[in-house]
């Protein structure tokens, strides 16, 4: 039976950073959206919030910023190794975030079946964010189970891997989870867990295990 490998953006595909804050880096809002990632992830503002506060820092926001922000970003080493690897056993690969679908997808190309983000106005922004299209931590899972029955596997089949809260559903609805570099949210839930910069690393620990 083939496995779906569900990774989560930020704080584990990308290390000790998000893809908002990268993206704000390119425009000298660092700052600020470092102190919203603080609010959301100490659970004062919610995605939908959150996502209308970023919204509007990035008024100036182009795709030249955006696609310097991905080439930039501070990646685990391995991301294509691992998925190629997925691939090549017959396994299936996705990513699931509450970061800006914009930033997201542009890791199927790296290898990726899927990425799905939060949805965001098409860049550069003429319209305001539709909070109806932000995701949450249920939605990873609503969106897992979707994955789940395009590609003929069930939730017994996945593995997981995240680092925060916007993680915890997700890891209580598979059997297989990886917290990778991740904080006490997770602690106790996961099956395994890794603290480091190689994904490979962290792939080795359920790679083996059918």
């Amino acid at each position: 039976m083939a496995r779906l490998h569900l990774f989560d953006l930020d704080g584990t595909l990308l290390h000790g950073s998000t893809a908002p804050v990268e993206i704000s880096r390119q425009l000298g809002l660092e700052a600020e959206t470092v102190a919203l990632d603080q609010a959301i992830f100490a659970g004062r503002i919610g995605p939908p919030e959150y996502a209308t506060r970023v919204h509007a820092l990035w008024t100036e926001l182009t795709e030249a910023h955006v696609m310097a922000a991905f080439e930039g970003a501070p990646w685990m080493s391995g991301i294509e190794d691992v998925w190629a690897e997925i691939r090549g056993d017959g396994d299936y690969c996705a990513v699931i975030s509450l970061s800006p679908s914009f930033f997201v997808e542009r890791l199927t190309a790296w290898g990726a079946h899927e990425a799905h983000g939060s949805r965001f106005p098409a860049v550069p922004f003429t319209e305001p964010v539709d909070p109806a299209g932000i995701l949450s931590s249920a939605a990873k899972v609503q969106i897992a189970d979707r994955l789940c029955e395009k590609f003929e596997v069930s939730r017994a089949d996945c593995v997981a891997y995240g680092d925060s809260l916007s993680d915890k559903d997700l890891f209580g609805a598979v059997p297989v989870s990886v917290a990778v570099n991740a904080d006490r949210h997770l602690r106790g839930l996961a099956t395994h867990a890794y603290v480091g910069r190689d994904l490979w690393d962290a792939y080795e620990l359920v790679r083996r295990a059918r």
